[in-house]
């Protein structure tokens, strides 16, 4: 499995929805940062938006695929 550096986000957002993505993120067991991740992944998925990958990572299977 190759590792790869992540990056920081930074933004603001308003209190109540920061709390219902908290409880959210709490409920399925998730970081909020996890669960901000996952919310962009699905949104890129669902929209066809490829994502950047690493020139010298092994191609293959998706990231979110399972055996």
């Amino acid at each position: 499995m190759v590792t790869t550096k992540t990056a920081t986000l930074t933004f603001r957002i308003d209190p109540n929805l920061k709390e219902a993505q908290r409880t959210a993120a709490q409920q399925e067991h998730r970081t909020i940062a996890n669960m901000v991740e996952v919310l962009i992944r699905d949104y890129c998925i669902q929209r066809r938006h490829p994502e950047n990958k690493d020139k010298n990572r092994p191609r293959g299977k998706l990231d979110n695929d399972h055996p």
